[in-house]
């Protein structure tokens, strides 16, 4: 009898041990579970939160798009300029119209004046001599974007002071790839890069069809 009661002890130890054993793997399992769990729920809402600013930024651009295209085609109609150069040229020099010239002075084409009484002195980086450099500039101040818009437009149309026809190249081109490649050749910008992201942006967005009928 002592040796049947020294086996049941035995027994109950073991199923003791059993129980415990059970319960630390239940546990791991569940923290395992827990984590797996919150670090595929984290992955869901970063991936949600990105979406979301993705559509945001889309809904942004578009929005932009649409303010200025009308105004950009009655210019077209007006004087000549494509409509998606113009477009292009004011989503890329204004950051779709979130710089700070843009959103305080609305200047959309960085252009630049000399009168105190119209004009803002801004930092600026200009590509000279293969590098880019900061330098201060003296930029037009508009009351509205449309009147950013048309000085941008005229200044296509009549040139600069010292050469009314520096931009004819861009006036005469048909198409905006031969008028992007024009601004670089006439001058307009000094980013040797320039020529590449106007046509980058008119075909990302389909500004092309804003073109039709205006020459």
């Amino acid at each position: 009898m002592p040796q049947k009661r020294r086996y049941t002890a035995r027994r109950t130890s073991k199923r003791r041990k059993r129980g415990k054993n059970n319960n630390t793997t239940f546990i791991l399992l569940a923290i395992v579970a827990l984590f797996v769990i919150s670090f595929f729920g984290y992955r869901r809402y970063v991936q949600y939160q990105s979406e979301t600013k993705v559509e945001m930024v889309q809904q942004e651009h578009s929005a932009f798009v649409k303010k200025i295209a009308p105004y950009a085609v009655e210019l077209g109609k007006d004087y000549g300029v494509l409509p998606s150069i113009t477009i292009a040229q004011a989503i890329l020099e204004s950051d779709w119209g979130t710089s700070s010239l843009a959103t305080q002075y609305n200047n959309y084409f960085g252009i630049k004046g000399d009168d105190p009484a119209n004009t803002k002195v801004l930092q600026t980086k200009e590509y000279t001599n293969g590098q880019w450099i900061t330098i201060n500039g003296r930029f037009r101040v508009y009351s509205d974007f449309r009147e950013s818009m048309k000085d941008h437009t005229k200044l296509l149309v009549n040139g600069t002071s010292w050469n009314s026809q520096q931009y004819k190249q861009v006036l005469q081109s048909k198409d905006y790839i031969d008028a992007a490649l024009a601004l670089q050749t006439d001058g307009y910008a000094t980013d040797p890069g320039y020529t590449s992201k106007i046509i980058r942006i008119i075909q990302k967005y389909n500004l092309k069809k804003y073109d039709e009928g205006i020459k």
